[in-house]
């Protein structure tokens, strides 16, 4: 037992001077307690680019620019990755995508459930609007103008695909040529990557014509011999690429973000590259009206655009 008191008055000694008589004993008030926090970060601003093409290229595109709108705003922001453009629109309407860099049919989609536009881009072309394209192989010697698309198998992008169907459709509405004049239609299967599905599946021959949006092929100028394909036509141009915020997302962050893309100048070779990366050469305003022309596409055509492209 002394040996026990022994050992312990040796633990105790090394602790002894912190009591010395030239230092106050420190009274603590147990009753006035409060309970620690964890300061929890900043949630992240998601960001998604409709799946057009494969998720890789979607993150590449925009990896420069995300980076750049972090630096310039303060803020966190989360790129996702939707496997297609009906879950693009859904998790918008879910309030799960924050910031959608979309079509213009998604767009007006999106706006029938509280999105709004707030920028849109300058296509690479210059121009803020783009057009579809109709594609064919070369060697098809049974098609020479939009009349000959008359009985031929076309695959489309997506049903909510601007520039990959709902464009090309309404070249061929005014053509006199309808859905039904087609032995049929079919869209690209499978999460992303539609545009390049659209292209190489005209390429193999599965189908005699395809609609994609204008700068597709030189997406896959390194992987197939597009030589071998030629643009039997193309559809009237509509406004381009649009930036949406969905129904509540603070006003005051979108402003934030808005004035970062208006700020990238084309000129600066800095943001030239996040640009040119991106596929566009630079970001400008845009409002819910500047779509009007889309709207008024798909009541032509007899699109609901509340509910997907179907007739």
């Amino acid at each position: 037992m002394r040996r026990r008191e022994f050992l312990l008055a040796g633990l105790l000694v090394p602790f002894l001077p912190a009591c010395g008589h030239d230092e106050d004993a420190v009274r603590v008030d147990l009753s006035r307690r409060e309970e620690p926090t964890m300061r929890q970060p900043p949630k992240a601003v998601t960001y998604a680019y409709l799946p057009q093409y494969a998720h890789t290229v979607s993150y590449e595109r925009h990896r420069l620019l995300l980076d750049y709108l972090s630096r310039s705003t303060g803020l966190s922001l989360r790129q996702v990755f939707p496997d297609t453009f009906e879950e693009h629109v859904r998790m918008v309407e879910r309030g799960e995508i924050d910031i959608s860099f979309s079509n213009p049919f998604a767009y007006i989609r999106m706006a029938a459930s509280g999105a709004r536009a707030f920028a849109r881009i300058i296509e690479p072309s210059g121009k803020p609007d783009f057009k579809s394209q109709i594609i064919c192989r070369r060697d098809n010697k049974a098609l020479v103008t939009l009349a000959d698309c008359r009985g031929k198998r076309w695959m489309a992008v997506d049903q909510s695909s601007a520039g990959g169907y709902i464009y090309a459709l309404g070249e061929f509405y005014d053509n006199g040529i309808r859905r039904s004049d087609f032995a049929e239609i079919t869209f690209a299967p499978g999460p992303g990557g539609k545009q390049e599905k659209v292209v190489l599946a005209v390429f193999a021959g599965a189908c005699d014509i395809g609609s994609i949006r204008d700068g597709t092929l030189d997406i896959l100028r390194e992987r197939i011999d597009i030589g071998q394909l030629r643009i039997l036509a193309e559809s009237k141009s509509y406004p381009g690429w649009v930036y949406s915020a969905r129904l509540g997302f603070p006003p005051e962050t979108t402003a934030r973000i808005a004035r970062a893309f208006f700020a990238l100048n084309y000129d600066r070779p800095d943001d030239a590259t996040i640009l040119t990366t991106a596929g566009m050469r630079g970001i400008i305003p845009a409002n819910d009206a500047d779509y009007a022309s889309v709207r008024r596409l798909a009541e032509k055509l007899g699109l609901d655009a509340t509910a997907g492209g179907d007739e």
